[in-house]
């Protein structure tokens, strides 16, 4: 548990400020020295990210790469502790969409509208549901896979426009949709 600091006082500060100026850094590396109330006072703005052009339903520039087999195959890109409430179903999607029913074509084109639309509006969390697709036939010993939803959507978020607004994507909770349903976590 992080314990809270107490504020120096000024006789303190004082103290603390000669001793600093008196005392040599170990290594030759020059460093920035702030005082406390500095260190509190700067705050790191976020990056934003430049939005490329685009059109929906336009084709992607140049190649893309699919390399994200599974959402839950990609690095952690955020906060831990937010991931963690997001994973086990305690943070609230602020909006869903639901892709069932839809053609390829059709969901992809609704998917861009639905994510850029809440981005654009502020949202954070959003939940995406693909359902889990029929279960496999086996028909003379070939399988014909199903779930078209389902193996394009992490695909699709990968790629530009929406690759540019999506920090994070992870299996949703059982509660939201289990395997059937992805969290997107957008970017501010």
């Amino acid at each position: 548990m992080k314990r809270k600091g107490r504020r120096l006082s000024a006789e303190e500060q004082q103290l603390w400020e000669r001793i600093a100026k008196s005392s040599n850094p170990l290594e030759s590396t020059p460093q920035l020295r702030m005082s406390p109330k500095t260190a509190q006072q700067k705050k790191l703005e976020p990056t934003k990210l430049p939005l490329e052009p685009f059109q929906i339903g336009e084709r992607s520039r140049g190649t893309v790469a699919m390399t994200r087999a599974t959402p839950t195959a990609q690095p952690l890109n955020m906060d831990r502790r937010t991931f963690a409430r997001m994973k086990r179903g305690k943070s609230a999607p602020e909006a869903r969409i639901d892709l069932h029913g839809m053609t390829v074509d059709t969901a992809h084109t609704a998917l861009q509208a639905f994510l850029l639309r809440s981005h654009a509006e502020g949202r954070r969390l959003v939940l995406v549901i693909t359902g889990k697709g029929q279960r496999e036939d086996h028909l003379g010993g070939s399988e014909v896979r199903r779930g078209v939803l389902r193996r394009q959507v992490p695909h699709w978020l990968d790629q530009p426009p929406l690759r540019q607004i999506v920090l994070q994507t992870t299996t949703a909770h059982q509660k939201h949709g289990g395997s059937g349903a992805l969290y997107v976590y957008l970017r501010r």
